[in-house]
């Protein structure tokens, strides 16, 4: 018989870090925060995001750290502190699935830009209008900057203030009729988008292949194991930061730049709304996708995770921040160059990362330096999330079966391939409305709120936080602060719960620009979230229905932890955690 190998850990102190630095920090950071930003009230969006985040981001950050560096196990063996809960472990492992199979379309689309940005010789292909994609209407960013220019809807021209609108309104409409050679070669030659979803059209062929190199890379970064994973992420989650600082600099020396940060962060509270958005803050962070759990069960076990959190945390933020000066500084040039005001140009998702950079960067001298600078710095970013998240859901899948760990390069190039073959919808023609129909439902939104609430009442309810906060004690050797508990206890779940309701009763059905999909669409949508969400009820039920005896000697069957020695410990250490286990035992016995 084969042996099993034996569990690996980072070979070095930082490893676990420059992890999590390129796992949390993914492409939302770069085009969702700024925009959501700008779109809430700018600098009056910080107060309700950064209480969310106090009170739920980073608390749940934490505790999956370091309930996986206690455990030393995946996101599915942690559940042995508190087995009817195992159906969270789950519903992770399918968010995670569905987030591998969609979210790497990104980085085919950045691989695509970026080919076209190194392998044009001065013009961008997306600045000029006589290309085979390019419609009659298509006028250049220059012609439209000489009508805006040449037409000025200024007050003191007019007598009246409905003047002053017709004329505005008239520029508006004139400029309506043509169309971005921008926006052009993103919808008729990256995407060559159909009319509907019922419409899937073709295979796009050079997205397929750079769909396959993007799951080539994934695979590369982590076949060898977190040893291997923990050198290549000191590269893939430092290098983006060093582009994002050239186009930092570059950013905020543009014409315009101040207007389109002073936009970003002064506070418009009329525009403040808190209650749909803040699930996406949660996001940020990459909970609940058994990833973070993943990366802290590599840790040695006296690691501290509590000190780690902290400066995790302050990395996000600081990237959040610095990617919203990039972002806004190049909108407001953009502003400025074509007059037009911010709001007409700020976008989020893929239309401000394919659409409206791209189109500032076409205006810049040297446009094939930057373009290739930034869509690179886009593609290494998505890059650590996609095969962190990856191996998040290989960990818990193969901590679960460890046969698995005999042929584990076989098993994720078997995964990758899979994966590779379930998001080949997303690259056909009509392969937007699939990504977009995946993205609203999959994995962000109201399932992941669901998970996390259920995540964080089985550590501190039913595991209980004191006896979690004894577990951290055990390992970093002090008992972080008390805020941290009152919040798993009463906060984050609160929080999951307010924010789960207020985003069912303010539901809006998903939509790509102005095109609002069939209800069969979004019937498709709903049995992907429910696919991962029932898996706790059902799991729960399952078990609970499989034991004997009378009803509490059933509920305590289900609900005591079952924690087993660990060889990565040492005997103190083994003995700390069944002297736990016995006294959980004991109090669950005696309810």
């Amino acid at each position: 018989m084969t042996e099993i190998k034996e569990r690996e850990k980072w070979s070095g102190n930082a490893d676990f870090l420059f992890s999590c630095i390129g796992y949390a920090i993914g492409l939302g950071n770069v085009w969702r925060f700024p925009y959501l930003c700008y779109q809430h009230g700018g600098g009056a969006f910080l107060i309700p995001y950064y209480i969310t985040l106090i009170c739920g981001g980073i608390p749940l950050f934490f505790l999956e750290v370091a309930l996986g560096q206690y455990t030393s196990i995946g996101g599915l063996g942690i559940w042995r502190i508190c087995p009817i809960f195992k159906g969270v472990g789950y519903a992770a492992a399918i968010i995670a699935f569905w987030l591998n199979c969609y979210y790497i379309v990104v980085l085919a689309w950045g691989l695509y830009y970026a080919y076209h940005s190194i392998s044009s010789s001065s013009l961008l292909p997306w600045s000029t209008c006589n290309n085979w994609w390019n419609l009659e209407s298509c006028r250049t960013l220059t012609q439209m900057r000489n009508y805006s220019a040449s037409v000025i809807c200024s007050a003191s021209d007019f007598t009246t203030d409905t003047s002053m609108e017709t004329c505005l309104h008239n520029k508006s409409v004139y400029l309506a009729q043509y169309t971005s050679p921008v926006k052009e070669f993103w919808e008729r030659n990256a995407l060559q988008i159909t009319d509907d979803i019922s419409q899937p059209g073709s295979l796009r062929w050079p997205l397929v292949a750079t769909l396959a190199i993007a799951w080539l890379g994934c695979y590369f970064c982590i076949w060898k194991g977190v040893k291997w994973t923990g050198k290549v992420v000191y590269f893939t989650s430092m290098f983006p930061y060093v582009l994002l600082f050239i186009l930092l600099i570059r950013g905020i020396t543009l014409e315009g730049a101040m207007d389109g940060i002073k936009y970003l962060f002064i506070p418009d509270l009329s525009k403040l709304r808190t209650s749909t958005q803040q699930h996406k803050y949660f996001f940020s962070y990459g909970l609940g996708l058994g990833a973070l759990v993943a990366l802290g069960s590599y840790n040695k076990y006296h690691k501290n995770c509590y000190r780690d959190t902290l400066v995790l945390a302050a990395f996000n933020e600081g990237t959040c921040l610095i990617s919203g000066f990039v972002i806004f500084s190049v909108i407001g040039f953009m502003a400025k160059t074509e007059g037009r005001k911010i709001s007409e140009v700020a976008d989020s998702g893929p239309g401000l990362a394919f659409v409206a950079y791209p189109a500032a960067v076409a205006q810049l001298p040297f446009p094939s330096f930057w373009s290739a600078l930034f869509f690179i710095m886009l593609i290494f970013i998505g890059l650590d999330s996609q095969f962190v998240t990856l191996e998040g859901f290989i960990t818990a899948c193969v901590d679960e079966w460890p046969i698995l760990r005999r042929r584990k390069e076989l098993f994720i190039a078997a995964v990758c391939f899979v994966s590779f073959l379930i998001g080949l919808p997303t690259v056909t023609q009509g392969g937007m409305y699939v990504f977009k129909i995946l993205d609203y439902y999959s994995a962000s939104g109201w399932c992941l709120l669901v998970l996390l609430f259920f995540e964080c009442i089985s550590v501190s309810w039913f595991y209980g936080a004191d006896r979690f906060y004894e577990d951290i004690k055990d390992m970093i050797g002090y008992y972080p602060g008390r805020f941290w508990k009152w919040c798993w206890i009463v906060f984050t779940p609160l929080l999951c719960t307010s924010i789960a309701i207020f985003s069912l009763i303010e539901y809006e059905p998903v939509k790509y620009k102005n095109y609002q999909f069939p209800t069969w669409a979004e019937y498709i949508g709903w049995c992907i979230a429910l696919s991962s969400i029932l898996a706790i009820p059902i799991y729960a039920i399952a078990l609970f229905a499989r034991q004997t005896g009378t009803m509490k000697e059933r509920w305590i069957k289900v609900t005591t932890a079952t924690i087993t020695q660990n060889p990565s410990l040492n005997g103190d250490e083994n003995e700390t955690k069944q002297r736990m286990l016995v006294e959980h035992t004991t109090a669950m016995t005696n309810l």
